[in-house]
């Protein structure tokens, strides 16, 4: 049966506000990407933020904290470890003792915030969630699983313009045979919000191919203000969520939310693709190695070298055994063997045919 057409700005019941009918995007597609004045990092006072609670994260948080305070000696900012609670999550979300003491002699500042929409269900949501929980001041949020190998300073951010990070892969949408294709999709969701279209496509890329239209890994994000971000990121996410367009009939969002309405806040805020001053992310500075074992797999050496490197000292070690991928892989130096796995000079292209390699080889942990 055809579901009868929907207004442009229809949201659910449960909003925390209302779609707007027209966001002040009105970038040309050169005005989009022009870099010429950003503004400089040391210029500039901000503050970097990750998100951690028992289990994995835990651990990824000391290592993100030490190898940061490691790179960043001048970082003039808060390091923020944003910490989920509520009713919403139904195991112990609290960091331990002896990691939390780990963390707070790298001078972290701890912001708890409550799941209100998202929590256990959708632990992807922490990122959407806890920027309204922040400080009031330009913010660079990175995922836990975050290495950093050189100084932030080196780097030109111009909070103004939002921007996110583009190592990513073609994960959604995934276009039926018979339609509609990426262009009826991303459009029918910029249209829901009452956002200018056209200027957000690549058109160096051929029509109805994925990296035509904006789309973002999660992995890293900035802005100038947490709180108008985050407001926004929460009314598109649940609005997509609760009252999903038509055309996403048959598109899953999970585990994708977020990374599609992360493009749709960040036009909306007179952002977009990262330019070529922020090319250290994922690259020089930051390292987004995901997990222990594909780090070993196709990271450079000098990130492995700093995991290694921040969990040497023994009052750290002793912790961060606990977690069975640092002790094996990282402690034990079994890492070395995923890594003669491959050749790094031809590595897959897909992440899951690294995934899989590595579980033959009985190497994957998480």
């Amino acid at each position: 049966m055809t579901k009868a057409p929907r207004k442009p700005t229809t949201a659910s019941k449960d909003l925390t506000s209302k779609p707007r009918k027209k966001a002040p995007t009105t970038k040309s597609a050169a005005q989009a990407t022009d870099t010429s004045a950003p503004s400089p990092v040391a210029a500039r006072p901000f503050n970097v933020v990750c998100i951690a609670q028992a289990g994995r994260l835990a651990y990824e948080a000391v290592i993100f904290a030490r190898s940061f305070r490691a790179t960043n000696p001048d970082f003039k900012g808060k390091l923020i470890v944003a910490t989920p609670t509520g009713e919403r999550w139904r195991i112990e979300t609290a960091i331990p003792g002896a990691i939390r003491e780990l963390l707070e002699e790298m001078k972290v500042t701890f912001v708890p915030f409550e799941n209100k929409v998202f929590g256990q269900s959708y632990p992807h949501g922490n990122k959407i969630e806890m920027l309204t929980a922040l400080p009031d001041e330009p913010f660079f949020f990175f995922d836990t699983d975050t290495i950093f190998t050189g100084p932030l300073s080196d780097l030109q951010i111009d909070f103004s313009r939002p921007s996110a990070s583009m190592r990513r892969e073609g994960t959604w949408p995934e276009p039926p045979l018979y339609g509609p294709g990426y262009t009826a999709i991303w459009k029918s969701l910029y249209d829901r919000f009452g956002l200018e279209f056209e200027s957000t496509l690549d058109l160096s890329k051929p029509d109805e191919y994925w990296q035509r239209y904006l789309y973002f890994s999660a992995g890293w994000f900035f802005g100038e203000s947490p709180k108008v971000f985050g407001e926004r990121f929460l009314e598109y996410a649940t609005s997509i969520r609760n009252d999903p367009p038509d055309e996403l009939a048959c598109q899953s969002l999970d585990p994708w939310l977020d990374q599609v309405a992360l493009p749709l806040v960040i036009h909306s805020l007179g952002g977009g693709r990262p330019g070529p001053e922020l090319d250290g992310l994922d690259g020089a500075i930051t390292c987004h190695y995901r997990f222990i074992p594909l780090l070993y797999a196709r990271e450079p050496l000098k990130a492995i070298a700093m995991i290694e490197e921040v969990i040497a000292p023994n009052p750290v070690k002793r912790v961060m055994k606990e977690y069975e991928p640092l002790k094996k892989l990282v402690l034990q130096r079994k890492g070395e063997r995923v890594r003669a796995l491959f050749d790094q000079e031809n590595l897959p292209k897909r992440e899951h045919v690294l995934r899989n390699t590595i579980k033959r080889a009985g190497f994957w942990m998480r």
